[in-house]
């Protein structure tokens, strides 16, 4: 019988590996009234005058370049599951690991605090209860919280467990736990990063400067000369959010359009809708919208639709009430992604791992994005606006019901 130890909050409401990649840390800098972007001072302006600011101090460029490239590159793994799939995989033995099951699995996990992380959740459960060779499975929620992860992960590491899958709060707070832990258990860490290579594997989408490019040249393409953009963001000092917009801002920094507004939403849908409206009256009209997560992308709509006027082209995530509005709607958007399938990744990277199987040391999955071209596929009738359409979850057990969709 397998068995859950867990404690999630009753609502169940990119760093790379190595030292010199961005974090998730609270050195956040503060947001501006005037709009002024993340790290830069109010009325600074970005090359040409741009309207983007200065560079954030998240920004690497080799790590910019290698996404870049590997957007264009090929993933190896099956064809029709690309939570297994990898970029440019380097392989490392993991011999020293291989043990005989029955196993004991635990999960630090930084939260499920939003509809993405919800998903993924209702993911990685279904994908531990395909293998009857975890007979365990210790899962420990930190809230949002640093310090109470930090302790979770202590705790994990005396209570037996085979291997520890982390999902860190934040990165560079979350580094010394990660790191006490190694020694201790073969530790694989997903979704944010951490500024240790201790552990075995870290999986992740390509990552932020994927997404955010993704955004960015779709505006570039589709936007007339000398068009308005209004850049919407969540909030400041998160490795994979501030990566997004760094991506962004090279690809504005070298078009014809003119960044008239760098805002933070903290992922609220009534202050982007309010915060859009704004800019609607400030300028007359907007002629795009960027935004660095989807979340709120149906209240952005909502606010053009709100002021009689059209909505202009504008980017959106995989969650069904944005695929839904801009099928309806007949929208120019574009979907780019951070998949919610990458929470099965961990569990088949930990048991490979217990049974000493090669695994990649940076294991990259493939992250695609949703166009006009291949809405139809994605739009996923019966689950609900909440659901993330790449969850990788339609063979699971359960699905759609588990998942809060009707057959």
């Amino acid at each position: 019988m397998l068995s859950y130890s867990r404690r999630f909050l009753a609502a169940a409401a990119l760093a790379v590996l190595t030292l010199p990649v961005a974090a998730c840390t609270s050195d956040k800098p503060a947001p501006s009234a005037s709009g002024a972007p993340s790290g830069a001072p109010a009325g600074s302006a970005g090359p040409a005058d741009k309207g983007t600011g200065e560079q954030s101090k998240f920004f690497v460029q080799a790590d910019y370049d290698a996404q870049m490239a590997m957007r264009k590159a090929q993933p190896t793994g099956p064809s029709d599951k690309p939570w297994e799939q990898s970029i440019d995989p380097q392989l490392i033995d993991t011999a020293k690991y291989k043990k005989a099951g029955p196993y004991h699995l635990c999960f630090s996990n930084a939260a499920v605090d939003n509809p993405w992380r919800q998903v993924g959740w209702k993911t990685m459960q279904a994908e531990v209860a395909q293998h009857k060779e975890i007979t365990k499975f210790t899962a420990l929620d930190a809230e949002g919280k640093d310090d109470k992860q930090i302790s979770d992960i202590a705790e994990l590491t005396g209570k037996g467990c085979d291997a520890l899958i982390v999902s860190p709060n934040t990165t560079a707070t979350l580094t010394p736990a990660v790191s006490g832990a190694c020694p201790k258990v073969p530790v694989i860490v997903f979704d944010r990063g951490v500024q240790t290579d201790c552990p075995v594997t870290f999986i992740k989408p390509i990552g932020g400067y994927a997404f955010g490019a993704a955004a960015a040249e779709f505006l570039v393409d589709k936007v007339p000369a000398g068009g308005k953009i209004l850049a919407l963001r969540i909030l400041p000092g998160v490795d994979v959010l501030e990566t997004r917009w760094s991506a962004a801002k090279v690809a504005f920094d070298k078009s014809d359009l003119q960044v008239v507004g760098v805002e933070f939403t903290d992922g609220d849908a009534a202050k982007t809708k309010s915060v859009v409206s704004d800019y609607i009256q400030r300028y007359g009209k907007l002629d795009g919208v960027w935004m660095d997560a989807g979340a709120t992308a149906v209240a952005a709509v909502e606010a053009f639709e709100d002021a009689g006027q059209p909505v202009p082209p504008i980017n959106g995530e995989d969650q069904q009430d944005f695929l839904k509005k801009w099928s309806d709607a007949k929208l120019t958007a574009i979907a780019p992604t951070y998949p919610t399938y990458q929470w099965r990744t961990p569990v088949i990277a930990a048991l490979k791992i217990l049974k000493g199987e090669q695994v990649p040391k940076v294991w990259n999955l493939p992250q695609p994005a949703i166009t006009q071209e291949n809405l139809a596929t994605y739009l996923k009738p019966g689950m609900p606006p909440l659901h993330y359409a790449l969850c990788g979850c339609e063979d699971l057990p359960g699905y759609p019901e588990k998942w809060g969709g009707t057959s």
